[in-house]
């Protein structure tokens, strides 16, 4: 049986790769869904000799032709898109099939002054945001203050009357809390409105769209951003994002029926890595995270940022694959293990006297685990060229192997590389 929908979502704690997978596969589709998250999330691809950064757009948007959709779940930085559109367009890429929700919400310049300032009083507890008010842009949404892109359809009395009532509640904070200067609508009217505005060609009932496209058979990807273990009810609380990147997040982002999700692929580098504060239990701070680091360019697409550097975390993968109902996983920066003597898999967790296989929700009980590894020998074979699993090196199957085994399904597809040619396909993950 083959479905119309596809689900790709990372399955650690967020830059697993999953760009490159949602552009190796959106060629299949007719509509990429991004559904929840904002400029936060850094997307990298690369096509031909040109390397693509996206913060909010879906990856499917170098594919000519296809539609992509910015859903209902969103948060949407008007200058930062504004800025992504026009470097495409430098590119040679035109959106011309770029759809954004009118109930997606604005962040607006007093949302990135209040991450500042927040992560600031928090001194050593930092929680490592990324600084671009996605926090207090769902806040303001939970609170029902927040602004939506249905906002800038209406007249520009409406819109400037809700803007004032926002900034009045928002400067008692910034002058009485925060000892900071207030906000004026001609602050917003300087860069962010007028951004916001170049925008409304593009805004439609996105939920309506993806409905009627789905009637008609057409086939749609929906694209998580972050990772399973940054969501916010499931993920390491509070060193999470402020939305849901699990897969039931896509009914809500995208405004869609749970019979309409089809399989789920879920995205996991051949290690694990992690940007900000919070406990991570296979972290290796030695030479050899030093060389992971390096080797597969482990900085921060949106923020530049080191990543912290693990071994793979067989236990918070069996969480994501429980929690997603994952069928299928996507295997990215296989390559970047090439040459080293041994590699491990942490299959369960030491507490004390205790040994534990399930992810612990308590941090205070993560801070204590230790990982119980299984050791495999490395490889020294270049994999960039290899076409089909059964030419990759005995050592590299026997951990791929070891990863099913330990997160209970199979492997899907191995990433060698960042071109769309760097990938092998060992199942059919439509069916």
């Amino acid at each position: 049986m083959e479905f119309s929908t596809l689900a790709v979502l990372g399955s650690q704690w967020g830059d697993e790769g999953k760009g490159k997978i949602t552009d190796y596969l959106a060629e299949q589709f007719d509509l990429v869904v991004r559904y929840q998250g904002g400029p936060n999330a850094g997307h990298t691809v690369v096509v031909g000799q040109e390397t693509f950064k996206l913060h909010h757009l879906p990856s499917g948007i170098l594919h000519p032709g296809k539609k992509c959709v910015l859903g209902d779940g969103m948060v949407l930085d008007p200058v930062t898109l504004q800025a992504e559109l026009t470097g495409l367009e430098q590119k040679g890429v035109i959106p011309e099939h770029l759809f954004i929700s009118t109930r997606a919400h604005l962040i607006m310049p007093y949302h990135q002054k209040l991450d500042e300032l927040e992560e600031e009083r928090r001194r050593v507890e930092k929680l490592g945001t990324t600084m671009r008010g996605i926090g207090p842009a769902y806040t303001d949404k939970y609170a029902r203050q927040g602004l939506r892109c249905g906002d800038l359809l209406g007249s520009e009395r409406a819109l400037q009357k809700k803007l004032q009532q926002i900034l009045d509640t928002k400067n008692e904070l910034f002058t009485r809390l925060y000892d900071s200067r207030p906000y004026s609508l001609a602050d917003l009217e300087e860069a962010y409105l007028p951004a916001a505005r170049g925008l409304k060609p593009y805004f439609t009932e996105t939920a309506l769209l993806i409905h009627r496209e789905l009637q008609e058979g057409s086939r749609v990807l929906f694209e998580g951003a972050q990772g399973c273990m940054l969501d916010i009810d499931h993920g390491t609380y509070p060193y999470v994002t402020s939305s849901n990147p699990t897969a039931g997040g896509i009914c809500i982002g995208a405004g869609v029926a749970p019979r309409v999700i089809g399989p789920v692929l879920g995205v996991a580098k051949a290690y694990t890595t992690r940007v900000g504060g919070g406990p991570f239990p296979t972290e290796i701070s030695d030479a050899t995270g030093d060389r992971i680091r390096q080797v597969g360019k482990e900085f921060g697409t949106t923020t530049g940022r080191p990543r912290r550097i693990g071994w793979l975390d067989g236990v918070a993968l069996r969480h994501a694959v429980r929690l997603n109902g994952v069928q299928f996983l996507a295997l990215t920066l296989f390559d970047v293990l090439t040459g080293l003597e041994r590699i491990k898999i942490a299959t369960a967790y030491r507490v004390g006297e205790q040994q534990i296989t399930h992810f612990p929700p308590s941090l205070e009980t993560l801070e204590q685990c230790q990982p119980v590894y299984l050791d495999f020998s490395g490889w020294e074979e270049d994999l960039t060229q290899v076409k089909s699993y059964s030419h990759l090196p005995p050592n590299a199957r026997r951990y791929i192997e070891g990863i099913e085994e330990t997160s209970g399904v199979p492997v899907g597809l191995v990433s060698v590389g960042p071109r769309r040619d760097q990938t092998i396909v060992i199942h059919d993950v439509f069916k």
